[in-house]
């Protein structure tokens, strides 16, 4: 049986990280519908992800407009918009006619809700989530950074490549929105000539609550209830009919299940290691450089975070040893006895901006991780540069895959180095911000922020020195906070910037430019 308090201090944080999603991460971007700034005509001759091509995915060629099965549709659709009552109305409202925007930030939401590490068993063991018993104890998942880099990087290509193959069917066959076709109807957004079948809104709805659902199996009432709420406002919108609908829920089914298929093939579900695994990798370490990290907690937890997550399937890396940083400094080089100094002069002479910046780049336990700091970052630019839902998606999808693949990245060399954390090696030093349960070479912050300021300045070079000043502050945000070395840091910003050159290389040849 599970310690009382244990129990209690879980309780209390997911209340504390639901709390937090609502209002201190601010997971919901206020904005009003926008004209978009392009159609993307040729949206559906895009190369996507998972498919060979749009036109992939087959669904049936919709009814003529002069017909009475379409004309019935509409008329049924009058009729309910003139019922639509103010529940409807804020949901109409909140969706909005960029949907890429709220499912993202519902998994942003759910990664900060599950967020929390598993506590000690009464006699100090670990008992670690169980994807076959969700409900635990502890429940599944612990939404780690690299949980969530993968999680955020399904959604993502899902969305996309369920998009692509939408335009391809709207231009095909080039059925006008209802709004478009009776004069009586108020489309609730800002108008568009972008054709109404399938739905790209149903393609969202449906492919996001799969995925989802697959990422956190105990959130299925809480999703169905967005994707309802979500599909029903598409129709009061003016903007679909149900045969519309439909057409869209038939490809989201056919994206969701190709995504979900690689996703249970791409090794993460061996991510998480037996101790005997974990003492093996660390014996390597050992083996080859005469050093090895050690986990400082009290009680000691016998595996450090995902040791095999640098063995996980990348998206546009072929081996990961392609992208493996060069090996940290030996303990009686100059440049370790350098930053020795460094580290010690930061604790010494902690500054308020210092702590500003460490506090703002933590994104711990509760928070939607660094993936999710810049997904939300990365939000707010596609609604500033009013930018449709399939240009939308293209945007998450490239950013999440570098992200992900820069996770992999990271955590390989995490546990091929397996180098120890300041707190280890000088003596009597303490950091502000906690000490995370895995080696310290590469950070993570540093290579998950180079990684995504990269991508971000290709699709925003408007953006391109802003972004990557944030993710040079997010990498020495971990020095000031004394969990990291300033080779972490800069080696790791290195790293993340060469992961991205990959994904960014696939951007370049989509056909979206």
């Amino acid at each position: 049986m599970r310690n009382k308090s244990a129990i209690l201090i879980i309780i209390i944080c997911g209340v504390v990280a639901f709390v937090s999603c609502e209002k201190d991460l601010h997971t919901y971007l206020k904005y009003k519908d926008y004209s978009y700034s392009r159609a993307d005509e040729n949206g559906g001759t895009w190369q996507p992800i998972l498919i060979d091509e749009g036109a992939a995915i087959n669904i049936d060629e919709p009814e003529d407009i002069s017909s009475d099965s379409y004309q019935a549709e509409i008329s049924a659709l009058k009729v309910s918009m003139n019922e639509i009552d103010t529940s409807q109305k804020k949901a109409l409202a909140y969706w909005g006619n960029n949907a890429v925007v709220r499912w993202n930030e519902i998994a942003l939401e759910l990664i900060a809700k599950y967020n929390l590490i598993p506590g000690p068993n009464d006699d100090g063991t670990y008992t670690l989530p169980n994807p076959s018993n969700p409900n635990g104890p502890p429940s599944f998942p612990f939404a780690h950074p690299p949980y969530a880099s993968r999680a955020l990087a399904y959604l993502s290509v899902a969305q996309f490549d369920g998009l692509i193959s939408a335009w391809h069917h709207k231009y095909l066959y080039n059925r006008a929105a209802p709004y478009q076709q009776d004069n009586s109807i108020t489309f609730a957004y800002e108008p568009n000539d972008i054709p109404s079948y399938p739905s790209d809104g149903a393609v969202l709805a449906r492919v996001s609550k799969k995925v989802l659902l697959a990422m956190f199996p105990l959130e299925g009432d809480y999703l169905q209830k967005m994707e309802d709420e979500h599909l029903e406002s598409l129709l009061l919108s003016g903007g679909n009919v149900p045969s519309d609908i439909v057409s869209g829920i038939t490809i989201g089914d056919e994206i969701s299940t190709i995504a979900l298929a690689r996703a249970g093939n791409d090794g993460m579900k061996n991510a998480q290691t037996p101790k005997a695994i974990s003492d093996s990798i660390k014996a390597a370490a050992f083996e080859r450089f005469g050093w090895q990290w050690d986990n400082l907690e009290v009680p000691i937890r016998p595996v450090g975070l995902t040791p095999l997550f640098g063995k996980v399937s990348m998206w546009n890396i072929a081996n990961v040893e392609d992208v493996r940083p060069i090996p940290p400094p030996v303990f009686d080089s100059e440049a370790f006895t350098r930053d020795v100094a460094i580290l010690k002069d930061h604790a010494d002479n902690m500054t308020e901006e210092k702590r500003r910046i460490a506090n703002f780049w933590q994104d711990g336990l509760g928070t939607y991780t660094p993936p999710g700091h810049w997904n939300r970052f990365t939000n707010e630019f596609m609604v500033e540069n009013k930018m449709n839902p399939l240009r939308s998606a293209r945007t998450m999808a490239y950013l999440n895959m570098a992200v992900m693949d820069a996770g992999i990245s990271c955590w390989d060399a995490k546990y091929y180095y397996h180098y120890p954390r300041p707190i280890q090696l000088i003596d009597g030093f303490k950091t502000i911000a906690g000490t995370p349960n895995f080696p310290s070479y590469t950070s993570g912050h540093s290579v998950f922020s180079a990684a995504a300021s990269e991508v971000l300045a290709y699709i925003f070079p408007e953006k391109a020195t802003l972004v990557r000043g944030w993710a040079e502050e997010a990498a020495i945000s971990r020095v000031y906070g004394g969990i990291h070395w300033t080779f972490d840091a800069t080696v790791g910003t290195d790293q993340g910037r060469e992961v991205a050159k990959f994904t960014i290389d696939v951007a370049k040849l989509d056909g979206a430019n």
